[in-house]
């Protein structure tokens, strides 16, 4: 499992005082970056080298968040198919979760415009932060 600090920013907090919903979903697709290194090292922002396409999201926001006490996002692996992924993410803050999510990765050629199968050496990569949470 990956753990990654968010502070939330004043513009991250919506008219009823904590973090709206896009907050939620900018500081989870941060703390995927560790596991996108699997893919790219480097993480270079081009069509040659970026390897991976979002499929789906999903959030579930089961608590409040508020500006002025970080936020630790827990990421691991639920599951590893041929040429796709999921991740698991958890937002907590001050000892409660405030939202979960799941993101479908695919692992993806932008110039051949379809997937690719996963090498073993990443799926071995990726079974490292294999969890069974839900």
């Amino acid at each position: 499992m990956f753990k990654t600090t968010v502070t939330p920013r004043f513009g991250d907090i919506d008219g009823l005082q904590h973090a709206n919903n896009i907050a939620i979903a900018i500081w989870f697709e941060q703390a995927r970056n560790p596991i996108f290194r699997f893919f790219t090292p480097d993480l270079k922002l081009d069509y040659e080298s970026w390897k991976l396409i979002m499929a789906r999201a999903e959030y579930d926001y089961v608590g409040e968040m508020f500006y002025g006490e970080d936020v630790e996002i827990h990421t691991y692996i639920t599951r590893i198919g041929n040429s796709s992924f999921t991740i698991g993410q958890e937002a907590w803050q001050n000892g409660k979760m405030g939202a979960k999510g799941e993101t479908v990765i695919v692992h993806y050629d932008f110039l051949e415009k379809r997937s690719k199968s996963i090498s073993d050496p990443i799926k071995e990569l990726l079974k490292e932060h294999l969890s069974e949470k839900e």
